[in-house]
Protein backbone atom coordinates (compact mmCIF):
# COMPACT_ATOMS: atom_id res chain seq x y z
CA UNK A 1 0.00 0.00 0.00
CA UNK A 2 1.13 3.65 -1.15
CA UNK A 3 0.89 5.09 2.51
CA UNK A 4 1.76 8.90 0.86
CA UNK A 5 -0.70 8.81 -1.45
CA UNK A 6 -3.53 7.24 1.39
CA UNK A 7 -1.84 9.61 3.81
CA UNK A 8 -2.64 13.36 1.25
CA UNK A 9 -6.19 11.56 0.37
CA UNK A 10 -7.03 11.38 4.07
CA UNK A 11 -5.80 14.93 5.03
CA UNK A 12 -7.25 16.80 1.86
CA UNK A 13 -10.73 14.69 2.47
CA UNK A 14 -10.95 16.15 6.41
CA UNK A 15 -10.74 19.64 5.09
CA UNK A 16 -6.84 19.94 5.09
CA UNK A 17 -4.54 20.24 7.71
CA UNK A 18 -6.07 23.45 9.28
CA UNK A 19 -8.80 21.66 10.20
CA UNK A 20 -6.81 19.17 12.04
CA UNK A 21 -6.50 20.10 15.67
CA UNK A 22 -4.60 17.00 17.35
CA UNK A 23 -4.25 13.50 15.69
CA UNK A 24 -3.31 10.06 17.52
CA UNK A 25 -3.69 6.57 16.91
CA UNK A 26 -3.78 3.29 18.10
CA UNK A 27 -4.14 -0.21 17.19
CA UNK A 28 -6.09 -0.04 14.00
CA UNK A 29 -7.78 3.50 13.92
CA UNK A 30 -6.20 7.36 12.95
CA UNK A 31 -7.76 9.34 15.44
CA UNK A 32 -8.39 13.01 14.38
CA UNK A 33 -10.00 15.96 16.06
CA UNK A 34 -11.38 17.53 13.81
CA UNK A 35 -11.99 21.77 14.35
CA UNK A 36 -15.28 21.66 12.05
CA UNK A 37 -16.05 17.16 11.13
CA UNK A 38 -18.72 18.83 8.96
CA UNK A 39 -16.26 19.70 6.44
CA UNK A 40 -14.84 15.95 6.13
CA UNK A 41 -15.92 14.48 3.33
CA UNK A 42 -16.79 10.84 4.87
CA UNK A 43 -18.06 8.68 2.17
CA UNK A 44 -15.58 9.68 -0.19
CA UNK A 45 -12.68 8.32 2.86
CA UNK A 46 -14.82 5.69 2.98
CA UNK A 47 -14.44 5.07 -0.74
CA UNK A 48 -10.68 5.34 -0.60
CA UNK A 49 -8.30 2.73 -0.51
CA UNK A 50 -6.45 1.86 1.98
CA UNK A 51 -9.41 2.79 4.45
CA UNK A 52 -11.72 0.36 6.01
CA UNK A 53 -14.26 2.76 7.88
CA UNK A 54 -14.93 6.16 9.38
CA UNK A 55 -16.46 6.19 13.01
CA UNK A 56 -17.56 9.90 14.48
CA UNK A 57 -17.71 9.15 18.16
CA UNK A 58 -16.72 10.78 21.46
CA UNK A 59 -15.43 13.96 19.50
CA UNK A 60 -12.88 12.19 17.56
CA UNK A 61 -13.13 11.47 13.84
CA UNK A 62 -11.75 8.14 13.71
CA UNK A 63 -10.28 6.90 10.34
CA UNK A 64 -10.04 2.68 10.40
CA UNK A 65 -6.88 1.96 8.56
CA UNK A 66 -6.02 -1.79 10.21
CA UNK A 67 -2.96 -3.63 11.46
CA UNK A 68 -0.80 -0.82 9.13
CA UNK A 69 -2.49 1.91 11.01
CA UNK A 70 1.02 2.80 12.35
CA UNK A 71 2.49 3.62 8.70
CA UNK A 72 -0.04 5.27 7.89
CA UNK A 73 -0.04 8.04 10.90
CA UNK A 74 3.40 8.66 10.15
CA UNK A 75 2.54 9.47 6.64
CA UNK A 76 -0.15 11.86 7.40
CA UNK A 77 1.95 13.34 10.48
CA UNK A 78 4.77 13.72 7.84
CA UNK A 79 1.90 15.95 6.37
CA UNK A 80 0.53 17.69 8.87
CA UNK A 81 4.00 19.05 10.46
CA UNK A 82 5.27 18.15 14.03
CA UNK A 83 5.63 22.27 14.42
CA UNK A 84 2.26 23.06 12.97
CA UNK A 85 0.11 24.55 14.88
CA UNK A 86 -2.86 22.72 13.81
CA UNK A 87 -1.63 19.33 15.72
CA UNK A 88 -1.98 20.86 18.64
CA UNK A 89 -4.69 20.60 21.10
CA UNK A 90 -6.51 23.87 21.74
CA UNK A 91 -9.83 25.87 22.16
CA UNK A 92 -11.75 26.30 19.03
CA UNK A 93 -13.73 29.34 19.21
CA UNK A 94 -17.61 28.52 19.49
CA UNK A 95 -17.00 24.63 19.74
CA UNK A 96 -16.97 22.84 23.14
CA UNK A 97 -17.39 19.32 23.92
CA UNK A 98 -19.87 17.98 26.05
CA UNK A 99 -18.43 15.77 29.51
CA UNK A 100 -18.62 12.67 27.64
CA UNK A 101 -16.31 13.43 24.58
CA UNK A 102 -14.38 15.51 27.11
CA UNK A 103 -13.65 11.96 29.36
CA UNK A 104 -13.54 10.07 26.42
CA UNK A 105 -10.85 11.52 24.48
CA UNK A 106 -8.84 12.12 28.11
CA UNK A 107 -8.89 8.42 29.12
CA UNK A 108 -7.89 7.65 25.29
CA UNK A 109 -5.17 9.87 25.47
CA UNK A 110 -3.73 8.68 28.62
CA UNK A 111 -4.03 4.80 27.77
CA UNK A 112 -3.25 4.47 24.33
CA UNK A 113 0.32 5.45 24.38
CA UNK A 114 0.62 2.81 27.77
CA UNK A 115 -1.30 -0.21 25.76
CA UNK A 116 1.93 -1.70 24.01
CA UNK A 117 4.39 -1.92 27.20
CA UNK A 118 1.46 -2.44 29.65
CA UNK A 119 0.62 -5.64 27.40
CA UNK A 120 4.12 -6.74 27.30
CA UNK A 121 4.39 -6.66 30.88
CA UNK A 122 1.36 -8.74 31.43
CA UNK A 123 2.70 -11.24 28.87
CA UNK A 124 6.00 -11.35 30.52
CA UNK A 125 4.56 -11.91 34.41
CA UNK A 126 2.31 -14.57 32.21
CA UNK A 127 4.82 -16.59 30.45
CA UNK A 128 6.77 -16.60 34.22
CA UNK A 129 3.41 -18.02 35.63
CA UNK A 130 3.53 -21.11 33.40
CA UNK A 131 7.75 -21.73 33.79
CA UNK A 132 7.14 -22.09 37.33
CA UNK A 133 4.12 -24.03 37.16
CA UNK A 134 6.21 -26.51 34.94
CA UNK A 135 9.27 -26.02 37.01
CA UNK A 136 11.21 -24.41 33.99
CA UNK A 137 12.41 -22.02 36.13
CA UNK A 138 12.78 -21.38 39.61
CA UNK A 139 11.66 -18.27 41.48
CA UNK A 140 14.97 -18.63 43.16
CA UNK A 141 16.65 -18.03 39.69
CA UNK A 142 18.29 -15.38 38.09
CA UNK A 143 16.16 -15.60 35.29
CA UNK A 144 12.93 -15.24 37.02
CA UNK A 145 14.36 -13.00 39.22
CA UNK A 146 15.46 -10.45 36.40
CA UNK A 147 12.22 -10.78 34.10
CA UNK A 148 10.14 -10.86 37.01
CA UNK A 149 11.52 -7.53 37.91
CA UNK A 150 9.95 -6.06 34.28
CA UNK A 151 6.77 -7.86 34.18
CA UNK A 152 5.89 -6.82 37.75
CA UNK A 153 8.19 -3.82 38.03
CA UNK A 154 5.33 -1.79 35.44
CA UNK A 155 2.01 -2.57 37.44
CA UNK A 156 3.88 -1.80 40.59
CA UNK A 157 4.83 1.63 39.65
CA UNK A 158 2.60 1.99 37.63
CA UNK A 159 1.32 5.63 38.77
CA UNK A 160 5.03 6.89 37.59
CA UNK A 161 4.05 5.32 34.30
CA UNK A 162 0.73 6.92 34.40
CA UNK A 163 1.67 10.02 36.04
CA UNK A 164 4.09 10.75 32.52
CA UNK A 165 1.33 9.98 30.56
CA UNK A 166 -1.45 11.95 32.56
CA UNK A 167 0.71 15.41 32.56
CA UNK A 168 1.73 14.62 28.50
CA UNK A 169 -2.32 14.29 27.87
CA UNK A 170 -2.85 17.76 30.20
CA UNK A 171 -0.33 19.63 28.55
CA UNK A 172 1.75 20.05 31.69
CA UNK A 173 5.50 18.89 32.23
CA UNK A 174 5.20 15.34 32.24
CA UNK A 175 8.32 14.38 34.47
CA UNK A 176 6.69 16.09 37.17
CA UNK A 177 3.68 13.87 36.88
CA UNK A 178 5.73 11.24 36.76
CA UNK A 179 7.39 12.63 39.86
CA UNK A 180 4.08 12.64 41.89
CA UNK A 181 3.61 8.89 40.97
CA UNK A 182 7.09 8.12 42.44
CA UNK A 183 6.20 9.74 45.71
CA UNK A 184 3.13 7.74 46.42
CA UNK A 185 5.03 4.61 45.68
CA UNK A 186 8.02 5.53 47.83
CA UNK A 187 9.99 2.86 50.00
CA UNK A 188 9.40 4.86 52.95
CA UNK A 189 5.39 5.54 52.20
CA UNK A 190 4.89 1.58 51.40
CA UNK A 191 6.71 0.35 54.79
CA UNK A 192 4.44 2.98 56.45
CA UNK A 193 1.32 2.04 55.33
CA UNK A 194 2.30 -2.07 55.71
CA UNK A 195 2.94 -1.19 59.59
CA UNK A 196 0.00 1.06 60.08
CA UNK A 197 2.62 3.80 61.05
CA UNK A 198 0.70 6.96 62.24
CA UNK A 199 0.97 10.17 59.99
CA UNK A 200 0.31 13.43 59.67
CA UNK A 201 1.04 16.52 57.64
CA UNK A 202 1.15 20.00 59.59
CA UNK A 203 -1.09 18.35 62.12
CA UNK A 204 -3.19 17.14 59.53
CA UNK A 205 -3.83 13.54 59.74
CA UNK A 206 -2.94 11.18 56.73
CA UNK A 207 -4.97 8.16 55.60
CA UNK A 208 -2.25 6.04 53.74
CA UNK A 209 -3.02 3.82 51.41
CA UNK A 210 -1.73 1.40 49.03
CA UNK A 211 -0.84 2.75 46.08
CA UNK A 212 1.38 0.79 44.17
CA UNK A 213 -0.60 -0.10 40.46
CA UNK A 214 -3.11 2.14 41.33
CA UNK A 215 -4.58 4.06 38.37
CA UNK A 216 -7.22 6.72 39.40
CA UNK A 217 -5.57 9.21 42.21
CA UNK A 218 -2.40 9.06 39.96
CA UNK A 219 -4.59 10.60 37.30
CA UNK A 220 -6.38 13.10 39.63
CA UNK A 221 -3.64 14.34 41.25
CA UNK A 222 -2.09 15.15 37.82
CA UNK A 223 -5.48 16.96 36.85
CA UNK A 224 -5.13 19.34 39.73
CA UNK A 225 -1.54 20.03 39.28
CA UNK A 226 -1.88 20.93 35.58
CA UNK A 227 -3.80 23.59 37.14
CA UNK A 228 -1.73 24.57 39.83
CA UNK A 229 1.38 24.58 37.07
CA UNK A 230 -0.64 26.59 34.90
CA UNK A 231 -1.82 29.40 37.48
CA UNK A 232 2.49 29.64 38.47
CA UNK A 233 3.00 30.43 34.92
CA UNK A 234 0.99 33.23 35.23
CA UNK A 235 2.59 34.13 38.54
CA UNK A 236 6.14 33.74 37.91
CA UNK A 237 8.46 35.44 36.16
CA UNK A 238 9.79 33.53 33.46
CA UNK A 239 13.78 32.91 34.99
CA UNK A 240 11.95 31.45 37.83
CA UNK A 241 10.02 29.35 35.63
CA UNK A 242 12.36 26.12 35.32
CA UNK A 243 12.99 24.89 38.81
CA UNK A 244 10.34 27.17 41.29
CA UNK A 245 7.35 26.07 39.50
CA UNK A 246 7.99 22.36 39.75
CA UNK A 247 8.30 23.08 43.24
CA UNK A 248 5.88 25.37 44.23
CA UNK A 249 3.44 22.94 42.33
CA UNK A 250 4.56 19.84 44.31
CA UNK A 251 4.70 21.80 47.58
CA UNK A 252 1.18 22.13 47.18
CA UNK A 253 0.02 19.20 45.30
CA UNK A 254 1.82 16.29 46.46
CA UNK A 255 0.76 16.92 50.13
CA UNK A 256 -2.96 17.18 48.76
CA UNK A 257 -2.49 13.91 47.21
CA UNK A 258 -1.68 12.48 50.31
CA UNK A 259 -4.51 13.84 52.48
CA UNK A 260 -7.46 14.55 49.74
CA UNK A 261 -7.22 13.03 46.02
CA UNK A 262 -5.26 9.32 46.80
CA UNK A 263 -7.94 8.47 49.23
CA UNK A 264 -10.92 9.91 46.95
CA UNK A 265 -8.82 8.37 44.21
CA UNK A 266 -8.54 4.71 45.91
CA UNK A 267 -12.33 4.86 46.97
CA UNK A 268 -13.31 5.21 43.36
CA UNK A 269 -11.29 2.55 42.07
CA UNK A 270 -12.53 0.38 45.35
CA UNK A 271 -15.85 1.66 44.32
CA UNK A 272 -15.67 0.58 40.35
CA UNK A 273 -14.26 -2.87 41.22
CA UNK A 274 -16.87 -3.49 43.10
CA UNK A 275 -19.48 -2.10 40.88
CA UNK A 276 -18.10 -4.06 37.97
CA UNK A 277 -18.16 -7.48 40.17
CA UNK A 278 -21.24 -7.03 41.56
CA UNK A 279 -23.15 -6.83 38.26
CA UNK A 280 -21.24 -9.88 37.03
CA UNK A 281 -22.07 -11.88 40.38
CA UNK A 282 -25.79 -10.66 39.85
CA UNK A 283 -26.22 -12.92 37.09
CA UNK A 284 -22.74 -14.01 35.66
CA UNK A 285 -24.39 -16.10 32.69
CA UNK A 286 -26.54 -13.00 31.29
CA UNK A 287 -23.57 -10.54 31.75
CA UNK A 288 -21.34 -13.44 30.03
CA UNK A 289 -24.09 -13.12 26.98
CA UNK A 290 -24.55 -10.09 26.85
CA UNK A 291 -20.98 -9.15 26.66
CA UNK A 292 -19.82 -11.49 24.91
CA UNK A 293 -22.45 -10.93 22.28
CA UNK A 294 -22.29 -7.43 21.90
CA UNK A 295 -18.83 -6.40 23.04
CA UNK A 296 -17.72 -5.85 19.08
CA UNK A 297 -20.51 -3.20 19.10
CA UNK A 298 -18.73 -1.21 21.17
CA UNK A 299 -15.47 -1.75 19.32
CA UNK A 300 -17.38 -0.23 16.39
CA UNK A 301 -17.60 3.17 18.21
CA UNK A 302 -14.64 3.32 18.83
CA UNK A 303 -15.78 3.15 22.90
CA UNK A 304 -13.57 0.57 24.15
CA UNK A 305 -10.76 2.43 25.22
CA UNK A 306 -13.16 4.08 28.33
CA UNK A 307 -13.61 0.61 29.72
CA UNK A 308 -9.85 0.16 29.91
CA UNK A 309 -8.74 1.71 33.47
CA UNK A 310 -11.38 -0.45 34.88
CA UNK A 311 -10.47 -3.65 33.89
CA UNK A 312 -6.84 -2.64 34.47
CA UNK A 313 -8.57 -1.13 38.06
CA UNK A 314 -10.17 -4.62 38.58
CA UNK A 315 -6.43 -6.50 38.43
CA UNK A 316 -4.92 -3.97 40.14
CA UNK A 317 -7.72 -3.99 43.01
CA UNK A 318 -9.07 -7.50 42.61
CA UNK A 319 -5.85 -9.19 41.18
CA UNK A 320 -8.17 -11.15 38.57
CA UNK A 321 -11.17 -9.75 36.51
CA UNK A 322 -14.03 -11.89 35.31
CA UNK A 323 -15.06 -9.48 33.12
CA UNK A 324 -12.09 -8.77 30.49
CA UNK A 325 -12.13 -13.39 30.59
CA UNK A 326 -15.86 -12.67 28.70
CA UNK A 327 -14.28 -9.68 26.21
CA UNK A 328 -11.22 -12.19 25.20
CA UNK A 329 -13.25 -14.96 23.58
CA UNK A 330 -15.16 -12.21 21.47
CA UNK A 331 -12.88 -11.95 19.04
CA UNK A 332 -12.76 -15.78 18.50
CA UNK A 333 -16.40 -15.21 17.09
CA UNK A 334 -15.05 -12.62 14.60
CA UNK A 335 -11.74 -15.36 13.82
CA UNK A 336 -14.68 -17.96 12.92
CA UNK A 337 -16.69 -15.09 10.48
CA UNK A 338 -13.67 -14.25 8.77
CA UNK A 339 -12.77 -18.05 7.71
CA UNK A 340 -16.33 -19.37 7.17
CA UNK A 341 -16.39 -15.83 4.79
CA UNK A 342 -13.66 -17.15 3.04
CA UNK A 343 -14.48 -20.82 2.36
CA UNK A 344 -17.91 -19.19 0.99
CA UNK A 345 -16.95 -16.50 -0.88
CA UNK A 346 -15.89 -17.14 -4.77
CA UNK A 347 -14.05 -14.28 -5.44
CA UNK A 348 -10.53 -14.82 -5.32
CA UNK A 349 -8.97 -11.46 -3.36
CA UNK A 350 -12.08 -11.64 -0.99
CA UNK A 351 -11.34 -14.99 0.04
CA UNK A 352 -7.29 -13.97 0.23
CA UNK A 353 -8.75 -11.00 3.30
CA UNK A 354 -10.92 -13.72 4.45
CA UNK A 355 -8.06 -16.08 5.13
CA UNK A 356 -5.62 -13.82 5.90
CA UNK A 357 -7.63 -12.25 8.51
CA UNK A 358 -8.51 -15.17 10.92
CA UNK A 359 -4.95 -14.84 12.05
CA UNK A 360 -5.47 -11.02 12.44
CA UNK A 361 -8.77 -12.26 14.26
CA UNK A 362 -7.13 -14.83 16.75
CA UNK A 363 -4.17 -12.45 17.42
CA UNK A 364 -6.63 -9.74 18.49
CA UNK A 365 -7.28 -7.05 16.02
CA UNK A 366 -10.72 -7.52 14.97
CA UNK A 367 -11.66 -4.31 13.25
CA UNK A 368 -10.16 -5.42 9.69
CA UNK A 369 -13.14 -8.20 10.00
CA UNK A 370 -15.92 -6.20 11.27
CA UNK A 371 -15.56 -3.16 8.62
CA UNK A 372 -14.14 -5.80 6.03
CA UNK A 373 -16.56 -8.91 6.44
CA UNK A 374 -19.38 -8.18 8.83
CA UNK A 375 -20.81 -5.13 8.27
CA UNK A 376 -21.15 -5.37 4.90
CA UNK A 377 -22.50 -8.99 5.44
CA UNK A 378 -25.03 -8.03 7.97
CA UNK A 379 -25.53 -11.62 8.73
CA UNK A 380 -22.13 -12.51 9.63
CA UNK A 381 -22.53 -9.82 12.24
CA UNK A 382 -25.36 -11.78 13.71
CA UNK A 383 -23.28 -15.34 13.76
CA UNK A 384 -20.74 -13.12 15.08
CA UNK A 385 -22.94 -12.32 17.87
CA UNK A 386 -24.55 -15.40 18.68
CA UNK A 387 -20.75 -17.53 18.68
CA UNK A 388 -19.73 -14.78 21.50
CA UNK A 389 -22.72 -14.92 23.31
CA UNK A 390 -22.64 -18.73 23.42
CA UNK A 391 -18.92 -18.46 24.54
CA UNK A 392 -19.33 -15.96 26.85
CA UNK A 393 -22.48 -17.25 28.55
CA UNK A 394 -19.79 -20.47 28.96
CA UNK A 395 -17.01 -18.11 30.50
CA UNK A 396 -19.81 -16.37 33.20
CA UNK A 397 -21.22 -19.60 34.19
CA UNK A 398 -18.09 -21.55 35.11
CA UNK A 399 -16.61 -18.40 37.04
CA UNK A 400 -13.35 -17.92 34.46
CA UNK A 401 -11.04 -15.18 35.54
CA UNK A 402 -7.86 -13.36 34.23
CA UNK A 403 -5.21 -12.73 36.37
CA UNK A 404 -3.50 -9.91 33.85
CA UNK A 405 -4.19 -7.55 31.49
CA UNK A 406 -4.11 -7.73 27.55
CA UNK A 407 -5.86 -7.68 24.56
CA UNK A 408 -8.16 -10.69 23.53
CA UNK A 409 -7.61 -13.82 21.19
CA UNK A 410 -4.27 -16.28 21.62
CA UNK A 411 -1.87 -13.50 23.27
CA UNK A 412 -4.67 -13.36 25.89
CA UNK A 413 -4.06 -16.85 26.77
CA UNK A 414 -1.30 -16.71 29.66
CA UNK A 415 -3.57 -14.39 31.72
CA UNK A 416 -5.91 -16.95 32.16
CA UNK A 417 -3.27 -18.51 34.06
CA UNK A 418 -3.45 -18.41 37.93
CA UNK A 419 0.02 -17.38 39.69
CA UNK A 420 -1.18 -20.13 42.45
CA UNK A 421 -1.35 -22.73 39.74
CA UNK A 422 -3.38 -23.90 36.78
CA UNK A 423 -6.77 -23.72 37.15
CA UNK A 424 -10.47 -24.01 35.48
CA UNK A 425 -10.28 -20.53 34.19
CA UNK A 426 -7.02 -21.77 31.59
CA UNK A 427 -9.28 -24.43 30.38
CA UNK A 428 -12.01 -22.62 30.11
CA UNK A 429 -10.97 -20.15 28.04
CA UNK A 430 -9.61 -22.45 25.36
CA UNK A 431 -13.40 -24.37 25.40
CA UNK A 432 -15.26 -21.02 25.32
CA UNK A 433 -12.94 -19.42 22.49
CA UNK A 434 -13.33 -23.04 20.08
CA UNK A 435 -17.20 -22.51 20.90
CA UNK A 436 -17.05 -18.79 19.73
CA UNK A 437 -14.90 -19.47 16.66
CA UNK A 438 -16.60 -23.18 15.49
CA UNK A 439 -20.52 -21.50 15.63
CA UNK A 440 -19.23 -18.35 14.45
CA UNK A 441 -17.89 -19.96 11.32
CA UNK A 442 -20.49 -22.51 10.59
CA UNK A 443 -23.51 -20.21 10.80
CA UNK A 444 -21.56 -17.35 8.52
CA UNK A 445 -20.81 -20.17 5.95
CA UNK A 446 -24.55 -21.61 6.20
CA UNK A 447 -26.21 -18.17 6.05
CA UNK A 448 -24.38 -15.20 6.88
CA UNK A 449 -22.52 -14.48 3.88
CA UNK A 450 -24.81 -12.19 0.99
CA UNK A 451 -25.91 -14.04 -2.03
CA UNK A 452 -24.32 -11.32 -4.90
CA UNK A 453 -21.00 -12.36 -2.80
CA UNK A 454 -21.23 -16.25 -3.18
CA UNK A 455 -21.61 -15.92 -6.72
CA UNK A 456 -18.78 -13.27 -7.62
Amino acid sequence: MEFNTLAKQVVELVGGKENIQDLTHCVTRLRFVLKDETIAKTEEIKATKGVLGVVQQGGQYQVVIGNQVEKAFDAVYEIIGTKNESTKEKEVEGKKDNIFNTFFKTITGIFAPVLGALGGAGVMKALLAICTTFHLVSTTSGVYQILYAFGDGFFYFLPIIIGFSAATKFKSNPYLGAAIGAALVYPDIITAFNKHTPMDFLGIPVVLMSYTSSVFPIILSVYVASKVEKLFKKILHQSLQLMFNPFLTALIVVPLTFIVIGPIGTYISSGLAAGTSGIYRFSPILAGILLGAFWQVIVIFGLHYAFIPILINNITTMHKDPVNAILCVTVFALAGVSLGYALKVKDKEKKAFGFSNVITGLLGVTEPIIYGIALPNRKAFVSAFIGGGIAGGITGFMGTYMYGFAGGGLLAAPMFINPAGIDKSFAVFWISGAVAFIVSCALTFLFGVNSEEKAA
